[in-house]
């Protein structure tokens, strides 16, 4: 009889645990080839980069990073026992690195999604992808939850289009995220991290770079929390696209040292850097060297907080921030607009 531990266990790792939760999960974990048009303006498509999805539903949606399908002229999906299918890209969201294909017509086997919301720190996860795409299936990873509500920034894109631009632009900043110790390497993005019950509390979407230079880090991945990439995956799949919410602000954390530096208040929050001008946030009279330290009442503690806050509006909503200055604070009635979408 195999045996599982509850989630939240931090009990030693039954010896079948992870045999069992691959043995759940793989039928529904695929791989996702991006082809796009060569350099050489031959007009073949050819693999420029391999991934993982996991299917959601009986029609055929699966869920995967956007960097995974992004600029993608044909997609491919092949399941873990070898039938190969055409994909169609339903939508992708570059600001949280989500998106959505579809292969239709097929009952593709489904993976259960679970809860983050439920993960503690140290408990035991298993990852699933396509590491190097190396050939004969997925790979099988396992390791804990390192923590939770982290913040990164994926690395700055500077892969060379059709056209042969090779312009890096930035990588989005990913919030909310779930870090693992699990092994995570090129071709595992969009596959997902599972707890022992086989359901998907994440998408493997990073690794960590150079702890200084010349200097790797080791041990330190990342994955997008389920709960947040539910709400992103359900918009794509009714219109394609998703919505955000804008304050129309550069912020960046305040800190003791940058508040010394630059004269600010000395209180958590985050520092407007710029403002749009003519944005909601000019509109509302912040300024930058404003230190925004709540919204709507809530205090901001941590730099997730504020795109947490706003992941959770809508275009249109008014939202009151709190901001502080050297020897005064004051609030003000910001009407939230359209984030612009990166290409």
């Amino acid at each position: 009889m195999t045996t599982t531990l509850p989630a939240s266990s931090g009990a030693p790792l039954a010896e079948d645990a992870v045999a069992h939760v691959a043995a759940i999960a793989k039928p529904g974990i695929v791989q996702i080839t991006n082809e796009q048009q060569s350099l050489q303006g031959s007009g073949a498509l050819t693999p420029v980069g391999v991934g993982t999805g996991f299917v959601l539903d009986n029609q055929g949606h699966i869920l995967t990073n956007n960097h995974v399908v992004a600029e993608a002229q044909r997609l491919q999906v092949q399941t873990t026992d070898g039938k190969s299918y055409p994909a169609k890209l339903v939508g992708r969201d570059p600001n949280t690195d989500i998106a959505v294909v579809q292969v239709e017509g097929q009952q593709l086997p489904t993976v259960q999604l679970g809860d983050s919301d439920k993960l503690v720190v140290g408990q035991w996860v298993v990852a699933i992808g396509n590491a190097l795409a190396l050939p004969g299936g997925p790979t099988v990873t396992q390791g804990v939850v390192s923590a939770v509500g982290r913040t990164a920034q994926e690395p700055a894109d500077t892969s060379a289009t059709a056209s042969g631009d090779t312009t890096a632009n930035p990588g989005p900043f990913l919030f909310d995220l779930i870090q693992t110790d699990a092994a995570i390497n090129p071709g595992n993005s969009g596959g997902p991290l599972l707890n022992l019950q086989g359901e998907v509390v994440g998408i493997n979407t990073l690794g960590a770079g150079q702890a200084e230079p010349g200097v790797q880090s080791q041990g330190i991945s990342f994955a997008i929390a389920i709960n947040t990439a539910k709400g992103v995956a359900d918009q794509l799949i009714r219109t394609g696209k998703v919505v955000h919410a804008d304050l129309g602000a550069i912020t960046v954390p305040n800190t003791p040292a940058l508040a010394a530096r630059f004269g600010l208040a000395q209180q958590p929050g985050m520092i407007v850097v710029d403002v749009t001008p003519d944005g909601p946030a000019a509109q509302a009279g912040l300024q930058p060297k404003d230190v925004i330290v709540a919204v709507d009442g809530a205090p901001l503690s941590s730099e997730s907080d504020l795109a947490r806050v706003l992941a959770n509006h809508q275009p249109g909503d008014i939202v009151t921030v709190s901001l502080a200055t050297v020897g005064a604070t004051r609030d003000a009635k910001v009407t939230l607009g359209i984030a612009p979408s990166p290409q």
